[in-house]
């Protein structure tokens, strides 16, 4: 399985904020800091700075250890 890429917060927000738009939504994606796995948060088009693992409970700092994002394209 491939491993998410990281990068840093405020450049992921910048990015997928570009492409918010008509037919275009981003979720937040980051990798807990603890365990390694693959978060996604539920609201779209919205970054958090923090998020709590489904798997393991540990709260990441993810303005720290950065994140990146799931692009949803709507069909019209």
């Amino acid at each position: 399985m491939p491993v998410m890429e990281l990068h840093p917060f405020d450049e992921v927000v910048r990015e997928a904020g570009e492409r918010i738009g008509p037919g275009v939504t981003v979720h937040q994606q980051f990798a807990c800091a603890s365990c390694g796995s693959k978060q996604t948060m539920d609201t779209p088009n919205v970054f958090y700075t923090g998020g709590r693992c489904e798997e393991c409970g540990t709260e990441t700092d993810i303005r720290a250890h950065g994140c990146n994002y799931l692009v949803i394209l709507t069909r019209r």
